[in-house]
């Protein structure tokens, strides 16, 4: 999904289904099956079919056919991206076509209508394929879009969930959790683990629209292998906030550049259960929010300098994924991505190469960030923590700071009366 964000250049975007995609796949393995039913014949007694094609239900088959759709691109002169391998790119001059599939879902967009155009016939002739048209709905995800800006939202699938869970008639609340919450393993009394599980599991696709719900997600699912009450009170907690704005989603605008930056943040020993810190992160480009992510980082450090430094290592292996995408694409500009951070001690960490018993356990982290630094990759910079983006990532915040959060991260709700 983050290829997806990243690909919303403000080209066309088209819309392809592959009809029957698993069947046209070529197995290379021996795979047998019983003779169907109905197929009954004194000679066959016995004996069993040796399939030639991918059937629905063989564990080879997504596999075959994704193998079977890369060779026929690449025939038609496409190359596969090294940095996702779901995203093929051709290049014309300096026109470019880019083409995106999810099992039989395929995503069309680039600035060279000929070569789009040809690509589709091109498809038609090889696999039974149905145009869709103007992308409007992805994956759950619904596509709306303008001369001037594209925003990707996920109102239905909020609603359905509301629905499905009872809640539509909710009273909402104002912040998806709350500041001060001390959820931690004993909290409260054992629930239904399977009910618990596929909520939480729903609420982790949604994340790929809303951010703002991102830590809270993040916290609800440390406790899938036991849930307890108040984890349960804190995914309805979730729900009353979607109530509140189901059809919020993020906005991406062009702003005449491509420039790649981030925000990094973390909340040291926040967890009451093993004081492990949580990372937060956002990366951006061309100043429209393409990644984010609130994880619980693996081990416990002794200063928030190592776990400020943790989060700052996983942004800069984000940003620099992202280079290398755009680098293939030949979409990349020159200069060096800014990193902004709001601890001065992981910056000044990152720029004295010295070492010292406060550095030795973050000893790999330091070198990579180093590296990049030395060779102009990476610019780190420092924000005061009010303004750092990446902070809604790490803690509960208050309903003016929730919501500053989310206008800065280009989040609008398109549904909400103006």
């Amino acid at each position: 999904m983050s290829t997806v964000r990243t690909c919303c250049k403000g080209w066309p975007l088209h819309q392809l289904d592959v009809k029957n995609a698993f069947l046209h796949g070529d197995l290379k393995e021996e795979v047998y099956m019983e003779v169907p039913p109905g197929y009954s014949k004194p000679e066959m007694v016995g004996k069993v079919c040796r399939l030639k094609k991918s059937l629905f239900g063989l564990k080879q088959s997504p596999r075959a056919w994704f193998d079977r759709f890369r060779r026929a691109l690449c025939a038609m002169g496409y190359k596969q991206c090294n940095g996702d391998h779901t995203i093929f790119y051709k290049h014309f001059g300096r026109k470019i076509t880019v083409l995106a599939v999810y099992v039989d879902d395929i995503i069309i967009t680039g600035d060279d209508e000929a070569e789009i155009k040809c690509l589709k016939g091109n498809l038609s002739r090889e696999f039974e394929v149905k145009d869709l048209g103007q992308l409007k709905y992805f994956l759950g995800i619904e596509i709306a879009r303008n001369p001037k800006s594209i925003v990707l939202s996920q109102r239905k699938y909020v609603m359905d969930l509301l629905s499905e869970t009872g809640m539509l008639g909710c009273r909402p609340v104002s912040t998806p959790i709350d500041s001060n919450h001390k959820l931690c393993a004993e909290s409260g009394n054992p629930v239904n683990k399977e009910r618990y599980k596929r909520l939480v599991g729903r609420l982790i696709y949604l994340c790929h629209t809303r951010r703002d719900i991102s830590y809270a997600v993040s916290v609800v699912s440390r406790y899938m292998h036991d849930p307890r009450s108040g984890h349960l009170d804190a995914v309805y907690r979730i729900l009353r906030y979607l109530k509140s704005c189901p059809g919020k989603g993020l906005c991406f605008r062009g702003h005449g550049h491509l420039n790649v930056d981030g925000y990094c943040d973390a909340d040291w020993a926040s967890c009451p259960d093993d004081r492990r810190s949580t990372s937060g992160y956002c990366a951006f480009v061309g100043g429209n929010l393409v990644s984010w992510r609130s994880k619980k980082q693996a081990v416990v450090w002794r200063s928030t300098a190592e776990a400020e430094y943790r989060a700052m290592s996983l942004v800069v292996c984000e940003m620099l994924w992202i280079r290398s995408l755009l680098s293939e694409l030949n979409v990349l500009r020159k200069g060096a991505s800014k990193l902004w951070c709001d601890n001065k001690s992981a910056i000044n960490i990152a720029n004295n190469p010295v070492q010292h018993d406060r550095t030795k356990h973050v000893e790999v982290d330091r070198f990579f960030i180093k590296e990049k630094i030395d060779e102009g990759t990476l610019e780190l910079s420092h924000v005061i923590s009010r303004e750092q983006l990446a902070d809604c990532l790490t803690k509960g915040l208050g309903v003016k700071e929730c919501e500053l959060a989310c206008s800065k991260m280009g989040m609008i709700d398109r549904y909400h009366p103006s």
